[in-house]
């Protein structure tokens, strides 16, 4: 018989034996790869869309400047931000500016140029008496000269030149009465400019209307209290907010791949239901802006049509903010596999598939992708199916390891 086969010695070392394969086995379990938790996501099919969500403002279509035709005072206005008007209605007032105020020196100046200008006056007055008294003198000379003429005693030619010494006479009267005109008109202007100033009255006679050439609302106001204004000086502008576009600021490089007609879906905030409306106009000129982190951008303005606005849009006004949501790209019964999925394989792509507690990489090409999805080509030979569940942000995962899913660690 042999001794280790013997009772004995299986029963003083079978313990023993059996002891040492736990611990063995406990090591191996110990020191085994466990599976790594991953999250996982679904391939699925439909629609992809590729768009650009910026921010951007309403504004009136058509906007009415009304501006001042000349220097004048404008009236204080009635009108108010918002209120509605009617073409032909008067939308403002402007009345003539007053004069300007005299300080102590000009007004000494100006009494002066009012003594000088009277002086001149009195002179042409008594310039105009003494043609007064020459024309008296030629008249009675020309009339003694006709009775001698008709008596003969003088000759034809004393008679001529007697008739003309009171014609040049008569001549040298209007011009003088001229003179005397022209003095007043200078004195009164002199005495007009010494004159301090004072409000205009707000009469029929001296107030200019400017009248409203469209129907609308004053959606701005420049000028809300009576203040002189210059000729072409803007005092308020009409446009009606029933009709408006969005302007919306995007990248350059976005503004390359949008075309006129694109769909837009528009949102004006909390409690006002989406719209839609559609790329009317991409401005050729792009504006340096720099963004919230300090960093210069190219960005173009892009012009948006409103469809149709709803109702509770009607509190929407000038210069509200939105939100558009620009598609750029869309198709319909696509295979989506989710853009946190995609590795980086050469030139290509590829994902990890969860299969059997394993990861499996497989080769995918991709069509089109945003920010949430990738639109990739369907391969019935090996590739990506539509329920597949595919590893989110893989990082170090490699083909073939063992993998367990969040929900699955959670068990």
């Amino acid at each position: 018989m042999n001794p280790n086969t013997s009772p004995g010695f299986l029963k003083r070392w079978g313990p023993w034996g059996l002891a040492a394969l736990g611990v063995i086995a406990l090591m191996y379990w110990a020191l085994m790869p466990r599976p790594l938790v991953a999250e996982v996501g679904t391939v699925s099919t439909g629609r992809f869309e590729q768009a650009i969500d910026e921010d951007g403002q309403l504004r009136v279509k058509n906007r009415y400047v009304i501006s001042a035709p000349m220097p004048a005072e404008l009236v204080r206005p009635t009108l108010k931000v918002g209120d509605n008007i009617h073409a032909g209605d008067v939308v403002a007032r402007l009345t003539p500016l007053a004069p300007n105020m005299i300080d102590d020196r000009n007004q000494r100046v100006l009494q002066q140029r009012v003594g000088r200008d009277d002086a001149a006056r009195m002179a042409a007055a008594a310039q105009l008496q003494r043609l007064q008294t020459t024309l008296t003198q030629t008249e009675l000379e020309a009339q003694r000269a006709q009775k001698l003429a008709s008596e003969n005693f003088i000759a034809t030619a004393a008679l001529d030149q007697a008739l003309l010494a009171q014609r040049a006479a008569a001549q040298a009267l209007a011009a003088g009465q001229a003179q005397l005109r022209a003095a007043e008109f200078t004195l009164a202007e002199s005495q007009a400019a010494l004159t301090q100033s004072h409000p205009s009255s707000l009469t029929p006679t001296n107030t200019l209307s400017l009248k409203s050439p469209v129907d609308g609302q004053v959606v701005k106001l420049h000028l809300s209290s009576s203040a002189p204004v210059l000729a072409g000086q803007a005092l308020l502008e009409i446009g009606d907010v029933r009709d408006m576009e969005a302007v919306v600021d995007v990248l350059s490089s976005d503004a390359r791949q949008m075309t006129t007609g694109a769909t837009v879906l528009i949102s004006a905030g909390v409690g006002t239901p989406p719209f839609s409306g559609h790329v009317t106009r991409i401005e050729p000129v792009a504006f340096t802006k720099v963004s919230a982190l300090g960093i210069e951008e190219q960005r173009v303005n892009v012009i948006i049509d409103m469809d149709r606005l709803p109702d509770s849009t009607q509190r929407l006004g000038e210069g509200f903010r939105v939100d558009a949501h620009i598609t750029l790209f869309e198709q319909d019964n696509a295979l989506l596999v989710p853009s946190a999925a995609l590795l980086r394989e050469g030139t290509g792509w590829r994902v990890l598939v969860v299969q059997n507690g394993r990861a499996h990489a497989k080769n995918v090409t991709v069509k089109e992708r945003n920010a949430d999805v990738a639109w990739v080509q369907a391969d019935e030979k090996g590739g990506v199916r539509a329920g597949d569940s595919v590893l989110l942000y893989p990082g170090t995962i490699t083909d073939g390891q063992r993998v367990s899913t969040k929900t699955e660690a959670g068990k």
